[in-house]
């Protein structure tokens, strides 16, 4: 049986029915029921524990209803049910924050399971309060829209990635459930004003959506929060409402931080239908000084090539310390628990070698990029810390401006007896005169990584210009020029 492909839907009309909400029970905290596990019950009971002990899973909202149906639901062996995540348009390109999120719907269709993905065409052009001090400048609709699209293809690449690279090898036959992508746009861009202010309007209690902490602690900054803000909530609480009517869908993925907008669509969801529906939150993605990690607070690490590189999101991995890196392979890749458990027992006996993390950049790289950003990512390394002429001479165009994105480059002609000072001067990398001339003696050249101290050394082809055409030149440390060389 072939693999299902993602499907993108068309839009659907909008559900008019809106009712009053009742109070939301608590939320079942997971990561502290997960050390409480025996390590032989490991992977046992089904997708929510096996999600549990990888620290994957954080809350499951409302805490009784989970212990008492949901655990029984995502059992082996049962119907399968529909989960969804929403991701918001603010730029053109997932980063890595948003990737827990993207695994717990991946984890959620290998276990069977249908996964929606929405694209928030609509509601990016409000702004989320959830964990703002500030209102977001205001998107042109132009705007919103293009990165609409540019975050459905990068959505579809990562589902792509996943069944072709990370499916197909383990799933000893087992089907993968389906992958649907929506904007919600379709539903909400069509909803009248005064229809949604008459049926929602008349009916969210002010009480709940003012006890949210996001909300009470935008109310008492110094800009105070705006109307479009506040009904944040009740649009994501609508998108739950008509993915559940017209999809099936009982729950719903988030961030840490979007449990007070979990629950209110929980509160409308179940009021409306009397369905009991489920929200899970994945853990938020912090830097060492406990930032979340993100376009806002600046620190973004892209999924889009164009904005991060595989080399620099192989990177990001690759430099993670001793102590977060189990925690990332348990997060951020598919590698069962055991295997990570060997990973860290051989890389406690050779830590020299950085086994966990290249395992995790490896990983992570080849879902984002598939299997020629991976390589891409690897050839880039070699060329730079390990000054592979291999790797330097298989590099393409894009890649040199990738890992040297500030060099200057130039193209020239190779002439007759050129030699190194004649190259760097034609550059324009070295001073004219007796100090430009000592940069070299003094071995403050390189090319292609190899050290040169002799300006008058002649330039040889396959040497001090590879075989793509290209010479890679250093002054200094960190100073890189690129050489492109004209009819050889």
């Amino acid at each position: 049986m072939a693999a299902p492909t993602l499907l993108r839907q068309r839009c659907g009309r909008a559900a008019g029915l809106w009712s009053g909400l009742r109070q939301a029970p608590p939320p079942l905290r997971l990561r502290r029921r997960a050390h409480e596990q025996p390590r032989r019950a490991r992977g046992a009971g089904g997708l929510l524990a096996a999600q549990c002990e990888r620290g994957l899973f954080q809350e499951v909202f409302p805490a009784q209803s989970a212990e008492e149906q949901l655990l029984e639901l995502l059992e082996p062996g049962r119907p399968p049910l529909t989960a969804y995540c929403g991701f918001d348009p603010t730029a053109d390109s997932l980063h890595v924050g948003h990737l827990l999120a993207v695994m717990g719907l991946l984890h959620f269709q290998r276990a069977g399971h249908t996964v929606i993905a929405v694209v928030g065409g609509a509601t990016a052009r409000l702004g989320d309060p959830s964990g703002r001090e500030r209102a977001r400048e205001p998107l042109p609709a132009e705007r919103v829209r293009a990165h609409a699209q540019a975050l459905r293809a990068g959505l579809e690449r990562l589902f792509e990635n996943h069944r072709e690279l990370f499916w197909a090898a383990a799933a000893g036959g087992r089907p993968l459930g389906r992958a649907v992508l929506l904007d919600n746009s379709c539903w909400l861009g069509r909803q009248p004003l005064l229809d949604f202010l008459g049926g929602a309007g008349g009916r969210l209690r002010m009480g709940t959506l003012l006890s949210r902490q996001s909300c009470q602690a935008r109310l008492r900054s110094p800009d105070g929060m705006s109307l479009a803000e506040f009904l944040y909530p009740a649009l994501q609480a609508y998108d739950f409402l008509h993915l559940h009517l017209h999809h099936g869908c009982r729950v719903q993925l988030g961030g840490a931080d979007q449990m007070g907008n979990i629950m209110s669509g929980y509160e409308l969801v179940t009021k409306m239908t009397g369905t009991d529906v489920f929200g899970i939150t994945v853990p938020l993605i912090t830097n060492t000084t406990g930032d979340k990690l993100g376009k806002t607070a600046g620190n973004a690490v892209w999924l889009n090539r164009d904005k991060t590189s595989p080399f620099e999101l192989y990177q990001f991995f690759v430099r993670q310390q001793d102590n977060i890196v189990e925690k990332y392979l348990k997060l951020f890749t598919f590698i069962p628990l055991e295997e990570i458990d060997h990973i860290m027992e051989m890389h406690a006996k050779e830590p020299e070698k950085w086994g966990p993390q290249k395992r995790l950049a490896a990983e992570v790289t080849k879902l984002v990029h598939g299997r020629e950003g991976l390589e891409s990512a690897k050839r880039c390394t070699k060329a730079l810390y390990h000054s592979s002429v291999e790797a330097l001479e298989a590099m393409s165009d894009q890649e040199l401006q990738e890992l040297f994105k500030q060099a200057p480059s130039a193209e020239l002609m190779l002439e007759p007896g050129m030699n190194v000072l004649d190259l760097c001067r034609k550059a324009n990398a070295i001073a004219d005169g007796p100090s430009g001339y000592q940069k070299i003696t003094h071995g403050g050249v390189s090319i292609n990584g190899i050290r040169v101290t002799d300006p008058e050394t002649v330039l040889i082809l396959g040497q001090h210009i590879l075989k793509n055409g290209v010479s890679l030149l250093r002054i200094g440390k960190k100073n890189y020029y690129i050489i492109r060389w004209l009819q050889l």
